[in-house]
């Protein structure tokens, strides 16, 4: 890279998301060997340095000061320090700060090295039982109902597999926008990966939501991957047949409902789907 032989290096460190024993061997040797860490929460990361003995001076970096710490680390990068930037769980930049920093730096021609490591998006993805040779994250979505299903309606055509990260008090509502929005579709709901009470539900939305609103309280950041688009594939009718009364069994939806969601995620007439489950039923 073309830089003056002053210039320090910014490594964008991973550490664990949940289990402290997550972190890699060459994490901790870049932590120690650092001149500072820019922490998204110095008091947070404090109890993760403790825990392997380091000991490096550390800075606040968040997403409410990043833009004005941005121009002191890149002033102490450019006297020679080197800087390992860290957030408060995973890898920085990825639904968390970093971005603007690592942009700047990029751009003043400082080298940007990842030390990699944990992230729940490729965590959960691998073991979601889902398609993971393409994947859409998009990372947390609108809170604003409006927002939000526009946000859903923009990926409905999308064949790669969908990923959402959502806070446990939001995570109902995004299941039920997603099944209003996009249809039934299998999806797997990653809860407290890595950490002690860890879960994993996997199955159609609607066992998601069920399994979801027979809990008391929901705990832990969620971490949601959904089914692509099918639109190419058309069921054929003994298909049709079983994943209708499969839908029968576990959804609790209205034969009207039902017909509604299955014709919007196959993209078949809403009218067979309804006679089909009319018939099932026995009416």
């Amino acid at each position: 890279m073309d830089k003056p032989k002053s210039y320090g290096t910014l490594y964008v460190v991973a550490t664990p998301i949940g289990n402290l024993e997550d972190m890699t061997f060459r994490a901790v040797t870049v932590l120690k060997q650092v001149d500072l860490i820019a922490a998204e929460d110095t008091r947070h990361s404090k109890r993760l340095l403790d825990h392997y003995g380091i000991d490096t001076r550390l800075i606040s970096c968040h997403e409410h000061n990043e833009a004005d710490k941005t121009p002191l680390l890149i002033s102490h990068l450019k006297t020679g320090l080197s800087i390992a930037l860290i957030s408060d769980a995973g890898t920085p930049t990825i639904s968390d700060p970093g971005y603007h920093l690592v942009r700047t730096a990029a751009k003043e021609k400082i080298p940007v090295i990842p030390i990699p490591g944990c992230s729940a998006v490729i965590a959960g993805l691998s073991v979601s039982g889902l398609p993971t040779d393409a994947f859409c994250f998009s990372g947390f979505p609108p809170k604003k109902s409006g927002k939000l299903k526009q946000t859903i309606e923009s990926l409905k055509d999308q064949k790669a597999t969908l990923i959402f990260y959502e806070s446990p008090r939001r995570i109902k509502t995004l299941v039920e926008t997603l099944i209003q929005t996009i249809g039934d579709r299998q999806g797997c709901l990653t809860r407290e990966i890595t950490k002690l009470h860890e879960e994993y539900i996997r199955g159609s939305l609607s066992r998601i939501l069920q399994q979801l609103e027979e809990k008391e309280t929901i705990k832990g950041e969620c971490s949601l991957f959904v089914q692509g688009c099918l639109e190419e594939r058309k069921p054929e009718a003994d298909e049709l047949k079983k994943i209708i009364l499969e839908r029968l069994s576990d959804s609790g939806l209205s034969p009207s409902d039902l017909a509604k969601q299955i014709a919007g995620e196959y993209h078949l007439p809403r009218k067979t789907i309804y006679e089909i489950i009319l018939q099932l039923n026995g009416k």
